[in-house]
């Protein structure tokens, strides 16, 4: 939704960093420790790699925010450098890693919940409705407008974040460190342990671009946008690694590995069962402010892409509130279906993580790398525009994180490949259906 003469911008710094940050330290990096396990210190070592990685990809999205501050984030930039074609495959992958994105938080959601209540353990329906009533609950906030959804996403980030920066300050104090010594407990050779590492980390790094893809809502984006997207990937960086490195250290790796709810657990050990409880309470409100966040830009992405007609209008058709709600209420809807789909099967919340982070990162990935080289291609092609922004190419950034993400694309696997290869062909008919006239452009209703 782009502010107009009545519609005045409503997101600033606080509101664009509580998105980056709220996006990225999110319920996904709750169950990472557990994931990780298997990999002991590499993954410690992979969080710095990726955090490196993810800082690049901060400084490129950040730069590319002030050569175009256009709502659509990696949608937006991808047309401008490749054209429209690029920009509806960029568009629809990144929706789908959005939508597929979602049934990983609330199964996170679930988990800590289950840490309150162990009752939930036995009833599976129950968990499946639970998990499904926060994605509809939050889609709900979303429908009402941009404004409510930002004010909800300063609140939960602000309450998540300060019994997770305890652990990780006060945390360290009871960390085993011998439990670091063998580096490498996984068994495979040290590069491909650290490449399996890549999608698990950079999962919860996903949301980088967050505050790229509502910059019609921000109050002087040019300026706010790449100080929340630096800022807000700083402070995910430090609290990824520090807590990881903390869960580790307090934990065996063997009961770790099978943990739903880590950093509850790791609290429990250190301090006590009260410990726990508000663990798992702020790690319920994190999955509620992530899952807000992505509800938000899965809203925004694939509306920026239709009012281009790159994606059906019907994505670009606002509510009285000024809000793409068909495309909020088509995107939850399909993320339903995946819970349905996927959890039915297994009890086991880490196997389930596992399997849609791999496709999820997947899908985010491709955006990510067109993104990277956007960058260049507007250099040259618009040079008096960067000049006039003292904007000259950024290539070695660029760079490390276009290889950053090929490598954790790599990293991901052959499935994870395989099936977001074919979500992504899925997009073929679509396109034809586009370039046929068939979608004129958007309506308000």
């Amino acid at each position: 939704m782009s502010a107009t003469a009545e519609e005045k911008p409503s997101l600033g710094l606080l509101a664009c960093t509580a998105l980056v940050v709220g996006n990225m330290v999110g319920s996904g990096f709750f169950i990472a420790p557990a994931a990780l396990a298997p990999y002991g210190t590499t993954a410690i070592i992979g969080w710095g790699v990726m955090s490196f990685g993810a800082v690049c990809l901060g400084m490129v999205f950040a730069r590319l925010a002030r050569i175009a501050p256009v709502t659509g984030g990696p949608y937006a930039y991808t047309r401008l450098g490749f054209g429209k074609f690029a920009g509806f495959l960029i568009a629809w992958g990144y929706w789908i890693s959005i939508w597929v994105s979602l049934p990983a938080m609330a199964a996170a959601l679930v988990g800590y919940l289950g840490k309150l209540i162990p009752a939930l353990g036995d009833h599976f329906a129950l968990r499946v409705a639970i998990g499904l009533g926060a994605m509809w609950l939050v889609a709900a906030i979303n429908l009402r407008g941009v404004k409510e959804a930002g004010i909800f996403q300063s609140v939960t980030t602000i309450t998540k974040l300060v019994p997770f920066i305890a652990i990780c300050s006060f945390g360290l104090f009871w960390v085993d460190w011998s439990t670091f010594e063998t580096i490498n407990p996984s068994g495979k050779p040290f590069l491909s342990a650290l490449a399996a590492t890549a999608p698990l980390t950079m999962f919860a790094f996903l949301g980088i671009e967050s505050a790229t893809v509502p910059a019609g809502d921000v109050v002087n984006p040019k300026r706010t946008i790449p100080l929340a997207t630096i800022i807000g990937t700083l402070i995910a960086a430090l609290i990824y690694t520090v807590g990881t490195t903390v869960v580790m250290g307090v934990m065996p790796l063997e009961t770790l590995a099978k943990s739903p709810a880590p950093f509850a657990d790791a609290a429990s050990l250190m301090w006590g069962e009260w410990a726990a409880i508000v663990i798992s309470l702020a790690a319920i409100i994190s999955s509620l402010g992530a899952l807000n966040g992505w509800t938000l830009m899965l809203g925004q992405v694939p509306m920026a892409a239709a009012r281009d007609g790159a994606m059906p209008a019907i994505f670009a058709r606002l509510s009285s509130r000024g809000v793409p709600a068909w495309g909020l209420v088509i995107s939850v809807g399909l993320a339903t279906l995946l819970v349905l789909v996927e959890i039915s099967g297994t009890g086991a919340m880490v196997a389930f993580y596992n399997v849609v982070v791999s496709l999820a990162t997947d899908a985010a990935m491709i955006p990510y790398v067109f993104c990277s080289v956007v960058e260049a291609i507007l250099f040259i092609t618009r040079k008096p525009l960067s000049r006039a922004l003292r904007i000259g190419p950024f290539m070695p950034v660029s760079i490390v994180a276009f290889v950053f993400s090929m490598a954790t694309i790599f990293g991901a696997g052959a499935s994870a490949g395989m099936w977001a290869l074919i979500l992504l062909l899925l997009a073929a008919p679509v396109w034809a259906y586009l370039v046929n006239g068939h979608e004129k452009g958007c309506e308000t209703s």
